[in-house]
């Protein structure tokens, strides 16, 4: 009986044993899988960009031997994958490409369909100092109310220096909860352009409904102007774009101001079709892509107006609001008044990624209909005009904006008699 005993219990201490290394090589047969899972991961994303990205030359850099210094490090989670993608990306030394994680990626395609939470600015880095600027404030925006301009700098959040942060870094500090609170330390080039201003803004979070489009109808002496202020090219721009002038026209407008100032841009398709609601015909923009091959989108002749227009730009106006200033001012469709635009001409394309994540790479650049590269350069308005000092939302587009008013005379011939009269 005893030596029955002891031949169960070599036999379960066997089981046990035979357990165990089951148990060790189910392990290490799922370390491999989750291994070539994130290989497979960081390799669709380095794909991505090597069929797509703008430039063939990849920075001066074999592409191939970067993909090979990425892919055979150890990664213990998708944490780990991500911040080698983020690594590799940073080799192409775009800020614009970028890896999107999945709560990034859900608040960006959210922002692009006309709502989200937050602060509500646009940012990017502004070379060559690499600076961490304010493109705009959304008007409306917890940023807005709290004052925050275009151009200004960010060189902290919360006290925590912007230097060495990406983009997406800087803008996860930014994001929190409804009703928190984040501190932004800014830099603010005074208007001499000697220096600058130091100045701590504390923000409280909040959803922010983008709207895109501002309009009124303005009595001006003898003529119905139709102040048209274009926000952001959103996933609603073009439908609300297309309502406001339709009623505009029909309300008896006869001459229009169209507001750019402080749009970050947004959806280039957005930015084509309203072009195209407003110039009858002519070349809107070029795009090129890596191979240096051009693509040419045209007006089709279905302008919902052709009374004279003026264009209000700043250092705010970005993007796809460049292609549409660029294309209003060289189809000779209307003049451009205010200040040099910011100068972003590159396009981005977002791709989904198999966890939820995003990628955004730069696809090709776009040239005004006069083949000017306006990026980094901007646009230079025909009647430049600065403000001195700031103005409310209140102000805009009334007899207390001076850009607005400069661009009354511009559309009656006036302008330089009124220069010449201040004088």
């Amino acid at each position: 009986m005893i030596k029955q005993r002891r031949i169960w219990a070599w036999f379960l201490v066997g089981l046990v044993t035979i357990a165990a290394q089951f148990l060790w090589v189910g392990n290490a047969d799922a370390a491999v899988t989750d291994y070539l899972q994130e290989q497979k991961f960081l390799t669709n994303v380095w794909q991505i960009v090597n069929r797509s990205y703008v430039d063939e030359d990849f920075n001066h850099q074999n592409w191939y031997k970067v993909r090979r210094q990425f892919v055979n490090r150890k990664f213990n989670s998708r944490e780990d994958t991500y911040q080698a993608i983020r690594e590799m990306l940073a080799t192409l030394d775009d800020p614009f490409t970028r890896l999107l994680e999945p709560d990034k990626f859900k608040s960006m395609q959210t922002s692009t369909s006309g709502e989200l939470t937050g602060v509500g600015l646009q940012i990017a880095v502004d070379e060559p100092d690499n600076n961490v600027t304010v493109i705009a404030p959304i008007e409306g925006s917890p940023a807005d109310v709290a004052g925050v301009r275009s151009r200004d700098r960010i060189v902290g959040i919360d006290n925590i220096p912007t230097t060495g942060l990406s983009l997406d870094e800087c803008a996860t500090r930014m994001r929190g909860a409804i009703g928190s609170e984040v501190k932004l330390n800014l830099e603010r080039p005074l208007a001499d352009g000697k220096g600058v201003e130091k100045l701590d803004v504390v923000i409280k979070r909040d959803r922010i409904a983008v709207t895109p489009i501002i309009a009124k109808l303005n009595q001006e002496e003898n003529h119905k102007v139709g102040y048209v202020r274009l926000n952001q090219f959103n996933g609603n721009a073009v439908t609300d774009m297309e309502k406001t002038l339709r009623k505009l026209e029909s309300d008896g407008a006869d001459r229009y101001v169209l507001d750019l100032r402080g749009n970050p841009g947004g959806l280039f398709d957005a930015g084509l079709q309203i072009a195209r609601m407003l110039i009858p015909e002519g070349t809107v923009v070029y795009t090129v892509d890596r191979h240096g091959v051009q693509e040419s989108f045209e007006a089709k002749g279905s302008a919902i107006t052709n009374d004279p227009l003026v264009v209000l730009t700043d250092s705010g106006t970005a993007s796809a609001s460049e292609i549409l200033a660029g294309a209003l001012q060289e189809n000779q469709r209307a003049q451009l008044v205010g200040t040099k635009t910011y100068g972003k001409g590159l396009i981005q394309s977002l791709y989904e990624l198999e966890d939820g994540a995003g990628l955004a790479v730069t696809i090709a650049k776009y040239e005004t209909p006069l083949h000017h590269n306006i990026h980094k350069r901007g646009i230079i308005p025909d009647v430049e005009v600065a403000l001195n000092e700031p103005i409310t939302r209140k102000q805009l587009g009334t007899n207390e904006d001076p850009q607005y008013v400069a661009a009354l005379s511009v559309l009656n011939g006036t302008y330089k008699n009124v220069i010449a009269k201040s004088k």
